[in-house]
């Protein structure tokens, strides 16, 4: 696990989901204070929004909400509302899923580095993971560096410079649960995270969602890993 940074803040891109949930709760133990950041891109569950303030405000974190709903206007994924069946695979390539939304994460980063200088934080904390992941290529640790590189050579601010933390890049969803449990969040996520790309939020035995969308196949694979393996 990474160093403390309690002598500083950090910013944690929030979704109300699991892995960006756990992610929060990760930096209210390792940084001195946490600002949350939300987005709003015209997406099918952007019900998450709501979840995400709701959870901010359980664990008194102040909480932003960016709309950058101009990026259905400009590239193409089926996570959109409107957009097609979750399933297929994606108009642009054959290699992404359909919910692959392109340059999201990177416009994600970018924004939440510009208010994180506004606020005096230098680090930014993102749930990304290459390892129980659903093939996005801003995903990966690769994209991370390169991000983080370009990040401050777009300031030059050498005493501030931006640091990405991903604390959940090589952990399976199994793992996951597993840091939730052994942080002292599991109950959270459980109970209140949303990580269902149809936004429905019925409750299961592995949390919230519809129980056929990738991504809640891929929680619910995680879970059942994680109670046959640790509990």
């Amino acid at each position: 696990m990474e160093q403390c940074y309690l002598n500083e803040d950090a910013v944690v891109l929030t979704s109300g989901g699991q892995d960006s949930t756990t992610c929060l709760v990760w930096a209210l133990q390792n940084f001195r204070k946490v600002h949350a950041i939300s987005f709003f891109y015209n997406q099918k569950h952007s019900n998450e929004n709501d979840i995400a303030r709701r959870i901010c405000e359980k664990l008194s974190v102040p909480f932003k909400l960016v709309d950058i709903s101009f990026m259905k206007d400009l590239v193409i994924s089926n996570l959109f509302k409107g957009g097609g069946d979750l399933n297929e695979k994606h108009q642009s390539s054959n290699s992404v899923p359909s919910s692959f939304v392109p340059y999201r994460n990177l416009l994600f980063l970018t924004l939440a580095s510009a208010w994180a200088g506004t606020v005096g934080a230098r680090h930014i904390v993102t749930g990304v993971c290459e390892t129980d992941f659903s093939g996005y290529a801003d995903c990966r640790d690769v994209f991370i560096k390169s991000t983080q590189v370009t990040l401050n050579l777009a300031t030059d601010f050498k005493d501030k410079n931006v640091v990405l933390h991903t604390p959940l890049m090589w952990l399976t969803k199994a793992e996951e649960f597993k840091m939730a449990a052994d942080i002292g969040c599991l109950d959270l996520i459980l109970k209140e995270t949303l990580t269902c790309y149809n936004g429905v939020e019925t409750m299961n035995e592995y949390g919230k969602g519809c129980g056929e969308c990738p991504s809640c196949l891929l929680r619910k694979k995680g879970y059942d890993e994680f109670r046959k393996k640790y509990n």
